[in-house]
């Protein structure tokens, strides 16, 4: 990269950081659970649950982040996505992929055995991503705390959520009106550095792109070759999964998920869309060269998780997440 080029990159990143900052959310606060648990530590135990649930399912770092992004992108971070019912987010066709339900319930039943009614689902989520974005490579950051949980759940509700192969002018949009810019939304697309998709969701770019009947052109032609031999051949009997970055780095996170869109092994059409956008590509660029990827990564989840958050008496502090009380 020329010097030229990355000073005014710096530049623009300096620009829309400070245009992006955020101000104190409400009564969210650092160290919010403090005294509030006798003398437990809510947040040593939700990082020990994290650290035991890691040591044997290295995923629950890609589950968290996306509980995180479907729970607060929709009504804001109220752990509404944790609702049981016949029509509720959780059963939502864009929710089908998320998983790590069972841990949030587990380490709610632990808290509410030391210090019932204190610690509130969305926060538990908070803290929980937090901890595995430490463990699995990321950076190591400070959340504030302090979310009561929201009362209402529908399915019609995720219909905001942005989708596969949505269009990068209409993603930013969609960020936009949830008081996230465009670097935002490129920071936390980074979440797919430990994501994973299935080969019917890619399918059509693999082998029918646009109704052509050939792959999509955005893609790099020796990926698509090595997708459809070894990952998704046609006629196969299962469902495979395919990991949304480099396989050599899977389930940690760092920055080749953008290396990975550099070399237009983009698996997900947005994910190549945002290497190729006008308004996007040069965060991309961006992001592959230089080493801001996991301070900005940490900033952009604290302002993900600060959306219409519930405090003071707003909500309620459920005693079992998947219900209201």
């Amino acid at each position: 990269m020329q010097p030229a080029h990355s000073a005014a990159l710096l530049a623009a990143f300096v620009v829309l950081l400070a245009s992006a900052a955020v101000s104190c959310r409400g009564q969210l606060a650092n160290n919010y659970y403090a005294g509030k648990c006798g003398n437990a530590s809510v947040e040593t135990i939700i990082h020990d649950a994290v650290k035991a649930r890691l040591v044997w399912d290295k995923r629950m770092v890609a589950g968290l982040l996306h509980l995180q992004f479907h729970d607060c992108f929709v009504t804001g971070c109220d752990a509404s996505i944790l609702l049981d019912g016949p029509n509720t987010e959780k059963t939502a066709v864009q929710n089908n992929g998320i998983f790590g339900y069972d841990f949030i319930d587990d380490v709610k039943t632990t808290l509410e055995s030391v210090c019932p009614g204190v610690v509130s689902c969305s926060d538990i989520i908070i803290a929980a991503t937090r901890d595995a974005v430490g463990m699995c490579g990321g950076p190591i950051y400070q959340v504030q705390l302090g979310r009561r949980d929201g009362m209402m759940s529908q399915a019609s509700m995720a219909s905001i959520l942005p989708g596969p192969n949505i269009d990068i002018p209409t993603a930013i949009n969609l960020f936009s009106k949830k008081g996230l810019n465009s670097f935002d939304m490129a920071i936390l697309m980074g979440a797919h550095t430990v994501g994973v998709t299935h080969c019917s969701v890619i399918h059509d770019r693999l082998y029918n792109f646009n109704g052509t009947g050939l792959p999509d052109p955005a893609m790099d032609p020796l990926y698509v070759w090595i997708l459809t031999t070894f990952a998704c051949p046609k006629g196969q009997a299962f469902d495979n999964i395919v990991y949304l970055d480099d396989p050599s780095s899977i389930l940690i996170v760092d920055k080749s998920y953008y290396t990975q869109i550099m070399k237009r092994h983009g698996v997900l059409s947005v994910d190549q869309a945002l290497g190729d956008n006008s308004a996007t590509a040069w965060m991309v660029n961006f992001l592959s060269t230089t080493d801001f990827f996991p301070s900005m990564f940490s900033y952009a989840l604290n302002k993900l998780a600060g959306l219409d958050v519930l405090t003071g008496t707003d909500g309620e502090i459920r005693k079992n997440c998947r219900r209201t009380n």
